[in-house]
């Protein structure tokens, strides 16, 4: 069970869909011909179309070509994988219902339904706010950036639990950051059979690298100034889930 929390200065949910297919690097096709899995084949336009690079033989080819123009052809599905271990990594995913065209040697896709799906239920994405939509500024860097703050800053992640309340930390074992965005960051809230997550959010948007250095400073300088918080509970090492 999940712990209660407002999600306050979070990534509309357009956002949050089109930052989830620029940080992807596969896809799982599902059309007349079966399911086919793609990884390094899909690039992505700014209107958040997706073109695909798929082998001559495949299923997949020949269903786009066989199916009527401007008919439901396939249905893309993306998965966002924290990129930091923690228990249960999934935190969301995307599905784009829609037509392909052969366009130049690959397959282009227009979706024409979308379905973003985090732990707090699915939302269905008007297609023109997806199109207009920008992915988040730090989508791109985000797994470099959490991976750094997870292995060489530990301290700090500690430090930032004075910022959580005392209620959801009771019975943790241990704390992950699990996404940040131009908005704030996360931490995955580990207990011995559940988990739950935080967020703490900016004092102002971040639009690249160096605003969220600046960020985490004043978090970090808030986290001082806060009363420290009970010790984590011991936690043995029997792997990450």
């Amino acid at each position: 069970m999940g712990d209660s929390h407002t999600w306050t200065a979070a990534p509309a949910a357009a956002e949050r869909a089109r930052s989830v297919l620029a940080a992807a690097w596969s896809c799982a096709v599902t059309a007349e011909g079966g399911r086919e899995e793609f990884v390094g084949a899909h690039g992505v336009a700014d209107d958040g179309r997706v073109t695909l690079q798929v082998p001559e033989d495949s299923a997949l080819l020949a269903a786009a070509i066989c199916a009527p123009r401007g008919e439901p052809s396939a249905v893309l599905e993306f998965a966002d994988v924290a990129p930091v271990p923690v228990r249960g990594r999934i935190r969301a995913r995307l599905w784009l219902a829609g037509w392909f065209a052969l366009q130049d040697g690959h397959l282009a896709f227009t979706p024409t339904r979308v379905v973003l799906r985090q732990p707090s239920g699915a939302v269905v994405v008007d297609p023109d706010e997806f199109a207009a939509a920008a992915p988040d500024p730090l989508a791109l860097a985000e797994a470099r950036l959490l991976t750094h703050l997870a292995d060489c800053h530990g301290d700090a992640v500690e430090r930032l639990t004075r910022l959580v309340e005392a209620d959801s930390l009771h019975g943790a074992v241990r704390v992950r950051p699990l996404a940040v965005d131009r908005h704030g960051l996360t931490l995955r809230i580990e207990r011995v059979r559940a988990h739950g997550d935080v967020r703490l959010p900016f004092h102002a948007p971040a639009d690249d690298v160096a605003q969220l250095t600046e960020r985490m400073h004043v978090l970090l300088s808030q986290a001082s100034a806060a009363a420290c918080p009970r010790p984590l509970q011991r936690q043995r090492t029997d792997g990450d889930g």
